[in-house]
């Protein structure tokens, strides 16, 4: 890509992203379980009402664990901009997720029918650079904080796949850095024997313009346009809103609807979904581990796969 080779991989590790903000209340909790399927074909939905209203009376909305990601978007306020990096946002493509999650995540509450919000700190790292020759992956590590009381609640750590971006090494050996631990990689083995659990769920056509409302405004998600330009039909969906609905299945199938049960969780995107689509989420159950799959049953195609870590599971299961 023009202007890749004024590119110092060097320059951009020592590049410090500036502390962030982000601010909250119940309603960017529900209107973000709205985005993953949460009461989409059941408004009454046992397990998932609470996520999305004050159910008998409560205080608070539940949030559920990967509204953790939508926290550590506005982590980095000029997006994934690097000092003489140069990419075409619409050729982004996100490749990983890693969450990791300290507390169960915190809930602003209603007083005297006024919204409260609660503020979150973000330090943000750059975790990983790669060059690919024809694009450049950076993986992304950002800490959230509990603003007032300084309590770390989790971290992500988000690897961006950027075409174009690539062919800035100045040897023959391709540039290649990451402090990412071995134990905290996405990849997960998939079990050759029957699923422990299996979980169907239906996207809707407006599923991107719903889950964009959480803060990120790719219109590769809602541009036909972009979408196009970018080697697509038609909008596809936020790979982090697949993985919203991936992990509420676990949490329905596995937890019994506990989602504080829920200790880390690991996304490989694999293929796009479009909005419409149905997600078949397969699950097999090792130890505190659960290695899930899910696939696009028009398609037939697996979209995304990785595992989720528990604290604890009931001796019955």
């Amino acid at each position: 890509m023009a202007g890749s080779s004024e590119f110092d991989p060097a320059l951009a590790l020592s590049h410090k992203f500036p502390d962030t903000t982000y601010s909250y209340t119940d309603r960017d909790a529900a209107l973000y379980a709205l985005g993953v399927g949460a009461c989409l074909l059941d408004a009454v939905d046992t397990d998932e009402l609470k996520y999305v209203y004050h159910e008998n009376g409560q205080k608070c909305i539940k949030v559920l664990p990967t509204f953790a990601a939508v926290v550590s978007l506005r982590s980095a306020p000029n997006g994934f901009d690097l000092p003489g990096l140069q990419f075409d946002p619409r050729l982004l493509l996100h490749g990983q997720q890693y969450i990791e999650l300290y507390k169960p995540f915190p809930s602003s509450c209603h007083a005297h029918d006024t919204l409260l919000f609660l503020q979150i700190l973000n330090k943000a790292s750059l975790a990983g650079l790669h060059d690919k020759g024809k694009a450049a992956i950076l993986e992304i590590e950002t800490k959230s904080y509990e603003k007032e009381s300084g309590a770390l609640l989790c971290m992500n750590r988000s690897t961006i796949y950027l075409r174009g971006a690539g062919g800035f090494s100045k040897s023959s050996n391709p540039f290649s850095y990451s402090n990412y631990p071995l134990n905290q990689t996405p990849a997960a083995k998939i079990p050759e024997s029957k699923p422990f659990s299996v979980f169907e769920d239906h996207t809707q056509p407006s599923q991107a313009l719903i889950y964009r409302l959480s803060g990120d405004y790719n219109p590769l998600h809602s541009d036909p346009i972009v979408a196009k330009v970018a080697g697509f039909s038609q909008p596809i969906l936020h790979g982090l809103c697949t993985l919203g609905f991936a992990v509420r299945a676990i949490i329905k199938s596995i937890c019994r609807g506990d989602s504080d049960l829920i200790k880390s969780i690991a996304g490989r995107f694999l293929l796009h979904v479009y909005p419409g689509e149905t997600l078949v989420t397969e699950m097999w159950l090792e130890n505190r581990r659960v290695v899930y799959r899910t696939k696009v049953k028009e398609r037939q195609r697996t979209v995304l796969s990785g595992y989720v870590d528990l604290r604890g599971l009931s001796s019955s299961l």
